[in-house]
């Protein structure tokens, strides 16, 4: 049984969990980046996850966590799932809490993850913005996007 928890108390035990997460990820829908630049990313991860106001996990039946996202007012921060996880709802899951709960409607995601942009459009995000290079200025493109109210 999968359970959807807010993380409160952030070990570095959880936070080695989820990098092994957030790095399986990547690998699998960040094509577009080399191995080196996921290295290189990767050391700015740990802050990040310590750092987000709401960190919301899901783990397995053995409590391991498969997916996680990291929320800042109601901008969703970070959503990445295992792999192997992939395609079975965990997304939408943490989406919709992350909607019902904080209220989310914006974020940021890679145009050259077009799996990611399909799934955010899917769930009512529509793109309204559009820049050429990354937050730490590298040629990746991000399109910014904002969930269209009913």
């Amino acid at each position: 049984m999968m359970r959807i928890i807010e993380v409160k108390n952030r070990t570095i035990a959880l936070i080695n969990k989820i990098l092994d997460v957030w790095e399986d990820s990547v690998k699998a829908t960040h094509t577009f980046l080399s191995s080196k630049e996921i290295e290189n990313i990767k050391k700015y991860v740990p802050e990040a996850i310590s750092s987000v106001s709401h960190l919301i996990i899901i783990e397995n039946e053995n409590s391991v966590p498969i997916a996680f996202m990291g929320i800042e007012d109601r901008k969703l921060e970070m959503l990445f799932i295992k792999n192997s996880e992939r395609g079975k709802g965990l997304g939408k899951k943490l989406l919709n809490y992350g909607i019902e709960n904080y209220k989310v409607n914006e974020l940021a995601v890679n145009e050259q993850n077009p799996n990611a942009k399909g799934f955010y459009e899917h769930m009512g995000f529509k793109t309204y913005k559009r820049t050429d290079l990354d937050e730490q200025g590298n040629p990746y493109p991000i399109l910014y996007m904002k969930l269209e109210t009913k």
